[in-house]
């Protein structure tokens, strides 16, 4: 076996080690973002509790991603491709921690908010949690995939999570404004959908990385799909 040969094995190895990683993070993620939600529906105090405990697991694996790379790039030489995979990576398990803390965000709105009554049964809040889930599961296997089609196609759906946002701000604001009693909770389930709102904008993030990784091309999404003013 000749050195080249040797040395892209190696190149191959760290990859897939890198590839692995990023997918037990987002799937340590996902699952935080759709129990979170599920806890503050039922009020399940206990299960609150335990995914605080779940976050320092993203948080190494985010930092044995960025050691990971490191030595990838120290050692192995990657060049363009390849190396807009490791940065897109790195990229990738940066925005996927940032998620997990407003998963905990949320299981910590949970905490505060005990067993006092909620001020309305939550509809559209677990419909957010429930796209913004279905947005990370399907940015990573577009990660795996290295498939830039299916990024922008998960990065669109970023529209339905921003329109039950204002929904669900309007909707609260009106319980509040009629009840200064429901202020205080009210404002706590703000924050759950600010939170939701700000996940599914951070998947649309990964997805501009994975449009990089596979096409050289990075641009902000979201200012690409705006119309552009016309002429004066």
């Amino acid at each position: 076996m000749t050195t080249s040969a040797v040395t892209r094995s190696g190149l191959d190895q760290g990859l897939a080690e890198l590839r692995d990683d990023v997918l037990r993070i987002s799937s340590i993620t996902e699952d935080l973002i759709a129990r979170s939600v599920a806890a503050l529906k039922r009020q399940d105090l206990n299960t609150a509790r335990e995914l605080l405990e779940a976050d320092a697991r993203v948080n190494a694996l985010r930092y044995q991603v960025e050691t990971r790379a490191v030595q990838i790039i120290a050692l192995q030489q990657p060049a363009a491709r390849d190396l807009r995979f490791i940065m897109a990576a790195v990229h990738c398990a940066i925005e996927m921690e940032r998620m997990a803390d407003h998963a905990c965000g949320i299981a910590r709105i949970c905490l505060r908010i005990g067993n006092e009554p909620l001020i309305k049964p939550l509809i559209d809040i677990p419909k957010m949690s429930e796209i913004a889930c279905a947005m990370l599961h399907d940015a990573t296997s577009a990660f795996i995939a290295l498939d830039a089609d299916a990024a922008r196609h998960v990065a669109q759906r970023d529209n339905e999570v921003d329109s039950l946002y204002t929904q669900v701000l309007r909707e609260l604001l009106t319980y509040m404004m009629q009840d200064r009693r429901k202020v205080e909770q009210g404002t706590y389930l703000l924050w759950v959908a600010h939170n939701l709102e700000r996940i599914a904008d951070r998947v649309t993030n990964v997805c501009e990385r994975i449009i990089f990784a596979a096409t050289g091309t990075l641009s902000d999404y979201k200012e690409s799909q705006q119309p552009t003013p016309p002429a004066t």
